[in-house]
Formats: C-alpha cells, sequence, structure tokens
C-alpha cells in the first residue's frame, strides 16, 4: 500500500484529502505545517507528499527545498496544492522542483489523477532504476575478478619465480620478470584509480549542488597542448605513433587539463585497443563560433547501435570473441566527466567499420 504524507495548515482540506485517500485505499499520513511535514517525511518516507504552498512556519517551497536537500527523501515527488493561477507561481514551483500542482478548491477525481500520476512515473523510475544496478552488479560480478585476478596473477607468478632459491636466473631473465611485474602492477593500479573515480564521479552527478560546485571551481585549460601530449603517448604505448594523426585547435575549455587528459587517455586507449595496427587513428577539433567540438575515430571493431545504448560500467561486448584488457570503465568515466562540465558524449559507429566518438561543449569560446 502507497503511504502519503499530506502537509496541510487547514484542518478541514487536509481531512477530506485523508478521506478521498483512504477511501482509494492510500495510507496517509499529516502534518498541519511544514516543519513538522518535513520531519515526518524523514521519519517515514512516503511514496508521495502532498503540500500546500501558503503555510505558517514554512512555505511549500522551504517545505520542498529541505526535502530535496536530504538524500534519504530528495527522489520523493511532491505535489503543491495553491490558490494561486499565475503562471508564474507554478513555474517557480516546478524550477524548486515540484512534480504537479493541484488548483484549490478541486475535485476527489482530479485529486486521484494526480497521485496515481506521480505514483507511477514513481514506479516506473524505480524499476528503471534497478535494472541499472542489476546490470552493473552483474557487469562487475563478470569483469571485475578477471580484471583483478589477471594483473595479480602476472605479479604473484613472477615474484613466486625470483624468491624460489632453487632456481638461477640470468640478468636479462631477471629483467623481463620484473618489467612483467610492474606491467602488471600498472593495470592493476590503473584499474584501481579508475574504479575510485567512477565512484566518485557517480557521487557528484546524483548531487546537482555538487555539480553546479565542480563547474563554479573548476579551472579551463587549453585543448591542443592537453590533447596532443596524451594522443601522442598513448601512440607510443601502442606501439602506433604512425597511425595517429592529430588536427587540433588551440582553444580554451571549462575543464581542468588533468580531467581533460583523463577523458582523452580512455578514448584514444579505446581506439587503438580495438582497431588493428596500420589503421589511422584520428584525433581533430574545431570551433564554429560558439561550439567546441572534438571527434575521435578508429576504423576498427566498431559498436552496434544497442551496444551503444547499453553502455554502462563493467560492461564489454562480446568478450568471449574478443580478450581485450579493461574493465569497460574507461567510455563510462570518459562520458560522465565530460558531462559533469557541462559538455556532451556521443558516439556513432558502424561494425568492423568506423567508430566516432564526439565531444561538443556549447559555450562561447574567446581565442
Amino acid at each position: 500500500m502507497e503511504k502519503i504524507l499530506v502537509i496541510e495548515d487547514e484542518p478541514q482540506i487536509r481531512a477530506n484529502i485523508q478521506e478521498i485517500l483512504a477511501l482509494s485505499e492510500f495510507e496517509t499520513i499529516a502534518a498541519p505545517e511544514g516543519l513538522t511535514g518535513v520531519q515526518m517525511a524523514k521519519d517515514y518516507i512516503p511514496d508521495l507528499i502532498i503540500c500546500d504552498i501558503m503555510m505558517p512556519e514554512l512555505t511549500g517551497y522551504e517545505v520542498l527545498t529541505a526535502i530535496r536537500q536530504d538524500e534519504v527523501t530528495s527522489t520523493i515527488p511532491l505535489i503543491f496544492l495553491t490558490a494561486q493561477t499565475h503562471r508564474s507561481e507554478m513555474r517557480r514551483g516546478m524550477e524548486y522542483g515540484a512534480a504537479d500542482y493541484l488548483m484549490k478548491p478541486f475535485s476527489p477525481s482530479e485529486l486521484l489523477r494526480a497521485v496515481t500520476t506521480q505514483l507511477v512515473k514513481r514506479e516506473a523510475s524505480r524499476r528503471v532504476a534497478e535494472t541499472k544496478l542489476d546490470r552493473l552488479r552483474t557487469n562487475i560480478s563478470m569483469a571485475l575478478p578477471h580484471e583483478l585476478y589477471t594483473p595479480l596473477n602476472g605479479i604473484l607468478g613472477m615474484s613466486e619465480l625470483l624468491a624460489d632459491q632453487d632456481h638461477t636466473f640470468s640478468a636479462n631473465e631477471v629483467c623481463e620478470m620484473a618489467q612483467i611485474i610492474q606491467t602488471s602492477a600498472r593495470r592493476l593500479c590503473r584499474l584501481t584509480q579508475n574504479f575510485l573515480l567512477y565512484a566518485e564521479l557517480e557521487v557528484i552527478a546524483s548531487n546537482p549542488e555538487k555539480v553546479q560546485q565542480l563547474r563554479k571551481e573548476q579551472k579551463s585549460s587549453f585543448a591542443k597542448s592537453a590533447i596532443s601530449s596524451i594522443a601522442q603517448l598513448k601512440a607510443q604505448q601502442a606501439g602506433r605513433d604512425k597511425d595517429l594523426q592529430l588536427d587540433l585547435q588551440n582553444l580554451p575549455l571549462p575543464i581542468s587539463e588533468e580531467r581533460l587528459s583523463k577523458v582523452v587517455e580512455e578514448l584514444i586507449d579505446n581506439a587503438f585497443k580495438f582497431s588493428q595496427p596500420g589503421t589511422l587513428v584520428k584525433v581533430c577539433s574545431w570551433f564554429d563560433g560558439s561550439t567546441f567540438t572534438l571527434h575521435i575515430i578508429d576504423h576498427g571493431r566498431g559498436m552496434t547501435a544497442d551496444q551503444v545504448a547499453n553502455l554502462g560500467a563493467y560492461m564489454q561486448f562480446e568478450r568471449k570473441y574478443y580478450e581485450q584488457q579493461g574493465s569497460g570503465l574507461g567510455l563510462v568515466i570518459a562520458k560522465r566527466l565530460v558531462e559533469l562540465h557541462g559538455g556532451v558524449l556521443t558516439i556513432s559507429s558502424i561494425p568492423e567499420e568506423q567508430t566516432i566518438v564526439q565531444i561538443i561543449f556549447h559555450r562561447q569560446i574567446h581565442r
């Protein structure tokens, strides 16, 4: 049974709303003013809140602000009750995050329609969130153990050989073992760093105030120097210096050099990883007066439309056919970083032909 909190200072209106909802088999709790209502929302976690706007102590807007600032109650839909019919009043409520409005006086059918609509939306959002969480759990359970064990096995295997006093190794053999240990350790370190970064970014993305603070405090960077340096490094690491083609403009972007480098690192790493040596990886950018655009293009394995749509953390497609390294986090991290800084990352791909990752910042940039 869905639980509905009614916050209304007029006793008769409050009682009428409770009676209408009870007859439709909703569980109701009620508060005579805003302060009590906010506390009851935290104590009982209702499925929906119906709240008057003009009240003593706290107005409806202040109630909604308090509810949205608390992580426990932030997603509860709220329907405002108001005698005001001005569009500006309604717009103000929507800006605060109200789900709907009911104009006084209202009929029982109007009340029930508004309540049912919001409860259906809440249930749909809950199912979507659960589906995403289940997919993340599945992807983690399938991908993360493999990604952890592979470098760990390299470290343990080589270190055990070196520690075995029954074997004598040449200087070259010891050097090769040390290189394997170092490579495995770096891979494990990168996986750990990406995992922690992903968790950090998801926490920020779930809080609009943290997103605003990030954008306000973030320093800008110059695109050409940040992109070209990391692109050349990744090409060198992949042994594909001749496959890299750069065509970049040097313009300031609303993202730090560290964060921009991380975005480019993950995207170019994928471009080399999923394309064959001898095929071109092109990185180009341009500015048309109001929009900065960056393209990273490879001619490798590509992705289907469904794969692009289902992109998520720890998701690797066709892994049983392709034993590539990586947890699948890189592309998700790059996308989230771009979005948190006000940009847009999109992917267009033709399987077995070409993939274009596009980053756009819609912002006036001065040369």
